[in-house]
């Protein structure tokens, strides 16, 4: 039997470009998830609930629930939810799930988090969360976007962990790697190449994968995700999932 949507009020809106913004909504006091997850949320149009999958950005101890999207300017969902305003109600329906969670991890020195665009979401609720520090000495977030101006949520994020009432005491153990595909930039190119070529670790002045003690998380395009899967199986790399755990994982609710 289906769960019934719960309503949640929008606590704020920010805008970052024409393309992307975040929001902030209320958190339903029985609603658990791990951080990482995803839920099914949305408007009522015509009558009718219309959900889409968005992973939670807010890291799971939270009490209020932070999402991060994109403007499609013809997206039956995202063309009305970009004019949300604070005080107006958004739908939750189900529970949280997803395998892009550190459970699915076998241990590890080194966390890569690897993202396109608004596959940043899940990560900036793990980067938030003391138990990814706990699991992890070193952790390494990437961004990589067309457009500087797309950079910004994750920089923003990066810079508010050093005040980050559960992470301040950790924040140096993150590092936030960022790149543009479509404007000069000092890091410029698809993050694939830049493993590839072997300049992200260059730049970051580490040694390149090491399934022996590295751990990584993917999410983004569809093609991104495809060919980093790649990459990392040509490295000795195994993914692992909810039951059984590996040396990378891929949220797969959003590869198509």
């Amino acid at each position: 039997m289906a769960v019934p949507a719960e309503k949640l009020e929008v606590l704020s809106v920010h805008h970052y470009t024409d393309r992307l913004f975040k929001f902030r909504v209320t958190r339903p006091r029985s609603f658990r998830f791990q951080s990482g997850q995803f839920v099914m949320i949305g408007l009522e149009v015509d009558g009718k609930p219309l959900m889409r999958a968005y992973s939670m950005a807010s890291p799971a101890w939270d009490e209020e629930l932070e999402f991060f999207s994109i403007k499609v300017p013809n997206g039956p969902l995202t063309s009305r939810l970009q004019h949300i305003k604070v005080g107006d109600s958004i739908l939750m329906a189900g529970r949280s799930v997803g395998s892009l969670v550190v459970n699915s991890l076998l241990p590890g020195r080194r966390l890569f988090l690897l993202s396109t665009g608004t596959g940043i979401a899940p990560f900036a609720s793990i980067m938030r969360d003391p138990e990814t520090y706990d699991r992890f000495e070193e952790v390494y977030l990437t961004h990589t976007c067309r457009l500087v101006a797309e950079l910004a949520y994750g920089k923003e994020l990066a810079e508010g962990l050093k005040n980050d009432p559960l992470c301040s005491d950790v924040a140096s153990q993150l590092t936030h790697y960022t790149s543009c595909t479509r404007e000069d930039y000092p890091y410029r190119g698809r993050i694939t190449e830049l493993i590839e070529n072997g300049k992200l670790f260059t730049d970051l002045d580490i040694e390149s994968f090491n399934p022996e003690f590295d751990r990584v998380m993917i999410c983004g395009s569809i093609p991104m995700n495809k060919d980093l899967k790649r990459i990392l199986e040509e490295r000795g790399f195994t993914e692992g999932a909810r039951s059984r755990k590996g040396e990378f994982v891929i949220e797969r609710a959003f590869t198509g």
